[in-house]
């Protein structure tokens, strides 16, 4: 379905060189030259810029790149939905970020996948930019974020509202305290989550809110891994501030503790953002009051806790 010449110029960008494309797709290297050659002259531009050492797109390369991939996810989706038809199974693609990998969700979308035997569905684990373009391509049918995407192309449903706190090991001096001025825990040592992370976003937002920076903080280290940022806070080498959604299980078990930052109000919303033309918007209401019923389920005090701070 997909043209070769597309699919060529996909596998070229990918291995970064024609050498290897070649092999990738069993042609000869001039058999590759030869089909980007022809999509210049289809769309009247030059794909690559003329450097020996690096393969690097222009502009209009990547433009033609976005929506050759976006060609290539829909061949693909379209292949696979005729095989799922002919199996009778339902199979959706949901990106999320790797804070909504560390709540509730993936346990709600297995239970989900548990209760209906001809659902599939595939997670991709990535940044919130990635996911948005993989949402924008089609590679993606769904995808659980913070916030929503302002398009006429999609539509969204509310999962849950979150917030952002503060958490410390059990043995740090402020555990304990009922809450935690700005001012107090700008020297502290931060472990926080990538520039790019929706919490850090947020959390950034909050700061410039109270005239501050982040850059007046003593941040020590940056990782995009939400487990980890929970283990190192939790051996007491420094404190972050963490969506409260991911440090439930924590709390419970007296492994984190959550200190309220003073006049801090940073509540987010997690919604299921979808292509306008997706056909299983039962499945994802389905989702929606299966993660409600697992939230209310989950430590029940805290859940309380939480409703209380959002001022539900």
């Amino acid at each position: 379905m997909i043209d070769v010449k597309v699919k060529t110029l996909l596998t070229l960008v990918s291995t970064g060189s024609y050498t290897k494309a070649a092999e990738c797709l069993s042609l000869s290297q001039p058999a590759v030259s030869h089909h980007i050659k022809q999509l210049e002259e289809e769309f009247h531009i030059k794909l690559f810029y003329r450097n020996k050492k690096e393969l690097k797109l222009t502009p209009e390369g990547q433009i033609l790149l976005k929506y050759a991939r976006r060609a290539a996810a829909v061949s693909n989706n379209a292949r696979q939905a005729i095989e799922d038809s002919r199996k009778d199974i339902s199979r959706i693609s949901i990106g999320i970020t790797p804070t909504a990998e560390e709540n509730l969700i993936p346990h709600v979308l297995a239970a989900y996948c548990n209760q209906h035997d001809r659902m599939h569905i595939n997670i991709c684990t990535d940044t919130i930019h990635h996911i948005y373009d993989k949402l924008k391509s089609y590679e993606l049918d769904v995808a659980i974020v913070e916030g929503n995407i302002t398009s006429p192309d999609y539509k969204s449903i509310l999962l849950d509202t979150d917030y952002l706190c503060l958490c410390v090991s059990p043995h740090h001096p402020l555990a304990g305290r009922s809450s935690v001025s700005l001012q107090e825990i700008k020297e502290e040592k931060f472990i926080l989550r990538s520039k790019t992370a929706g919490t850090r976003l947020l959390f950034e937002n909050y700061l410039m809110g109270q005239f501050e920076n982040i850059h007046n903080l003593n941040i020590i280290m940056e990782i995009d891994n939400v487990a980890t940022i929970k283990e190192l806070v939790a051996h007491n080498l420094g404190i972050s501030v963490i969506a409260y959604s991911a440090l439930r299980e924590e709390e419970a078990s007296g492994k984190l503790s959550i200190v309220p930052i003073e006049n801090s109000s940073m509540v987010r919303e997690i919604n299921m953002v979808y292509h306008k033309d997706f056909s299983h918007t039962n499945v994802l209401d389905g989702i929606c009051q299966l993660y409600k019923k697992m939230t209310r389920a989950s430590i029940s005090p805290l859940y309380q806790h939480r409703q209380s701070y959002l001022g539900k």
